[in-house]
């Protein structure tokens, strides 16, 4: 088998309970190389715990797990060296300049001077740290420090990159900056495994989506194929006026009263659209008409209702 053919993430069965409490309950992932995999989940629903165990922090209680091809448990050593993780809290050292971190870290990957000094200004540069690489962290703002907590993961030039809820505590530009950062990775070959609670940021950086709720995977596949298993779909159609707006009304029964002299008509794509014009004819004024489809919203609230439900019953 090609290294490209090994996925990067497989694990099956995962398990994990803290005392009585179940945190996963059969977890299966894959992500092929050079994917971004999002976990996605509410509080509580096992995120950080998946993580901890692909990244060898802590022990299943049951499954099997690889890593780029290395077995979990008896290769940990070689995970260890093949990966790179990145939490939710910063966990750089507010004592050190930001230069100095990076090169701590190179030491700790027993770096060559010469060569932990070349990563480290590489990686300064890279993400727009130069000009505070003399300051420490307690004087960045949240961004500068999330991007400075990547580039110490990266100085190993790590194969597969854990985010942890990467942005969390973020403003929107720092966001954007961080998925910009996530989408270069990807470009050079990199897996991410991304844990998120934000739904845009699933939809714009995941190839694959696993929805993971009370310890188990609730659904997975690539964004438009989760939207595409919620029902929703439909036209929205705003009249110029109440007369116009009661003509539809006659000619779309199964239509839906909207706000602002507007109506809700099931369907999706062209054919619907044409469908609902010839059937209003020409003598029916339409001020305005767009397609709304199921997002991730929809589908996250659908899929962990329906595991809540499942759960009780």
């Amino acid at each position: 088998m090609n290294v490209t053919d090994t996925p990067a993430v497989l694990a099956e069965g995962l398990r994990k309970s803290y005392r009585d409490q179940v945190v996963l309950d059969g977890v299966d992932l894959r992500a092929g190389a050079g994917e971004v995999l999002a976990l996605l989940g509410p509080n509580g629903a096992g995120k950080t715990t998946t993580v901890r165990i692909l990244s060898t922090l802590v022990h299943a209680d049951a499954g099997a797990a690889a890593i780029l091809g290395h077995d979990l448990r008896r290769e940990a050593a070689a995970v260890r060296a093949l990966i790179g993780v990145t939490g939710q809290f910063s966990a750089v050292d507010d004592l050190l300049t930001g230069e100095e971190n990076l090169l701590l870290m190179g030491r700790l990957l027993h770096q060559r001077p010469a060569e932990r000094r070349a990563r480290a200004a590489e990686l300064l540069e890279r993400f727009d740290l130069g000009d505070a690489a003399r300051r420490t962290p307690a004087t960045y703002s949240g961004g500068m420090r999330r991007r400075l907590d990547i580039a110490m993961t990266l100085m190993g030039r790590p194969r597969l990159i854990f985010l942890d809820e990467p942005t969390t505590g973020l403003d929107p530009r720092s966001r954007h900056i961080m998925w910009q950062l996530v989408r270069d990775l990807v470009a050079e070959g990199v897996t991410i495994l991304l844990t998120t609670q934000y739904l845009e940021e699933a939809d714009q950086l995941a190839d694959r989506i696993a929805v993971l709720d009370h310890g188990r995977i609730v659904a997975e596949g690539t964004p438009e194929q989760l939207k595409r298993r919620i029902p929703g779909a439909h036209l929205r159609l705003r009249f110029p006026d109440g007369a116009a707006l009661e003509a539809a009304v006659s000619r779309l029964p199964e239509a839906v009263a909207d706000e602002d002299l507007a109506l809700r008509v099931p369907g999706d794509g062209v054919k619907a659209v044409r469908d609902v014009l010839a059937r209003l004819g020409d003598d029916v004024p339409v001020e305005d008409l767009s397609i709304h489809t199921p997002d991730l919203d929809d589908v996250f609230f659908a899929l962990t209702k329906a595991a809540t439900k499942e759960q009780r019953s």
